[in-house]
C-alpha cells in the first residue's frame, strides 16, 4: 500500500457493481450498515443491449441504463460508490478485511464478492456483441424464434445448446470453426438424429446490415450462410482472484463455493451472482444479493443484544438506540419525509 493511499472504513464492502453486487449493497445500506460498493466498471450486465426476463423493466432499457438507475438509488440511501480496481486483499490482525485498490484501501468487517466472470470470446471475425453475437441462451433465445441461428463451439455445451435451439427454430447450424469436436459419441449420435447442420469450415467474414445486426457469415469453402444471430459457447473465466487470496473454497469450474445465503467457506466473506454456481440470470443475481445482505445484517446488527453482553453491561439504555449510524439515520429520515 502506498504511503499516501487513503484507508476507508466500512462495515460492508461489496466488490462488483452488477445486479448481484448492487442488490447486496442496497440491502446492507438500508438495513443500517455503512456500506461501500467498489466497481471497476464494465461487466456482463453493462454489455446488455436490452434487459430481458426482468419483470418491471422494459426491454428497451439497456444494461448501462439499468445499472445507472441502481447506482443512483444506492447513493440516495447512503451507500458510498467507488470506481476502483482492487488488486489484492488480506485479513488483518484485528480480524477485519483489507482490500487494496489503485485509488484507496478499503477496510471492512464483511466483504461481498460480486466479481462475476468473463465469457471466453472466439477468435475474429465475429458478429457484434448483442447484434448477432450472444452468450446467454435463456436470456436471448426468444429473440430468434423462427429465425436462422448458429451456435459456435466444439464442446458438449455447444452441441446441447444447438439442440435446445430447435425448441425455437428449425434452422440451426453448429459451427466448429475448424476445431476437432470434443463431444462424446452419445452427443454425436444426438446431433445425427436432430436437424442440425454441423459446419466444420472456419468463418472468414461477417456481413452486417445497416443497423449493425448480423446478416450472414462467409466460410472458407466460399459459402455464405444467412443468420439472424447465435451463441458462442467457449466457457467462462471466473474473476475469483480475491476469493482465492482470502482462502475461499472453489469448485472445479472456478466458481466460488457458497451456502444458501452466499456465505463462503471463510467467515465474513460472501460471494454472489455469476461468481457462484447456478444460472447466470439477472433475477437470480438480485435474489442472491438480497439474501447475502440480509444474512450480513444478522451478523452485524446491535439488537437484540446477546444475553452475555446484557449480563455484563446491563439493560440497553434508551440513549443507545436506534442502532443505525447517525449519518444513515439522518439520510433515511430525509428520504422518507413526506411533505
Amino acid at each position: 500500500m502506498e504511503a499516501d493511499t487513503s484507508v476507508d472504513e466500512y462495515e460492508v464492502v461489496v466488490v462488483g457493481g452488477g445486479p448481484a453486487g448492487q442488490t447486496a449493497a442496497l440491502y446492507s445500506t438500508r438495513l443500517g450498515h455503512r456500506t461501500a460498493l467498489v466497481d471497476r466498471g464494465g461487466g456482463r450486465a453493462a454489455m446488455m443491449q436490452e434487459v430481458h426476463n426482468l419483470i418491471g423493466v422494459r426491454e428497451e432499457t439497456s444494461g448501462n441504463e439499468y445499472l445507472g438507475i441502481g447506482k443512483d438509488q444506492l447513493e440516495e440511501y447512503g451507500c458510498e460508490l467507488h470506481r476502483d480496481m482492487l488488486t489484492s486483499c488480506h485479513r488483518t490482525d484485528d480480524d477485519r478485511i483489507e482490500l487494496y485498490g489503485n485509488n484507496a484501501t478499503y477496510r471492512a468487517d464483511y466483504v461481498v464478492l460480486a466479481t462475476g466472470f468473463n465469457d471466453v470470446r472466439p477468435d475474429p471475425p465475429l458478429p457484434r456483441t448483442g447484434r448477432g453475437l450472444h452468450y446467454c441462451l435463456h436470456c436471448d433465445a426468444h429473440m430468434f424464434v423462427d429465425k436462422s441461428v448458429y451456435v459456435m463451439g466444439h464442446a458438449e455445451s455447444a452441441a446441447h445448446v444447438a439442440a435446445i435451439m430447435l425448441n425455437f427454430t428449425d434452422e440451426v447450424d453448429l459451427l466448429t470453426r475448424g476445431e476437432e469436436p470434443a463431444w462424446s459419441e452419445e452427443t454425436a449420435a444426438m446431433l445425427q438424429n436432430h436437424p442440425i447442420d454441423v459446419i466444420h469450415d472456419d468463418v472468414t467474414g461477417i456481413q452486417n446490415g445497416a443497423d449493425g445486426w448480423l446478416q450472414a457469415m462467409e466460410f472458407e469453402d466460399g459459402t455464405v450462410r444467412e443468420y439472424k444471430g447465435g451463441f458462442a459457447m467457449y466457457g467462462a473465466e471466473y474473476n475469483n482472484g480475491l476469493a482465492r487470496e482470502l482462502g475461499c473454497d472453489s469448485n472445479d469450474d472456478g466458481t466460488v463455493d457458497v451456502d444458501d445465503h452466499g456465505q463462503t467457506s471463510v467467515d465474513e466473506v460472501y460471494a454472489v451472482g455469476d461468481l457462484t454456481p447456478g444460472h447466470n440470470q439477472v433475477p437470480i443475481a438480485l435474489a442472491e444479493g438480497a439474501k447475502a445482505g440480509i444474512s450480513i445484517h444478522f451478523g452485524l446488527r446491535d439488537f437484540p443484544r446477546e444475553p452475555e453482553i446484557v449480563d455484563e453491561a446491563g439493560p440497553v439504555r434508551s440513549e443507545e438506540v436506534p442502532g443505525i449510524p447517525d449519518d444513515l439515520l439522518e439520510q433515511a429520515v430525509d428520504f422518507h419525509t413526506y411533505d
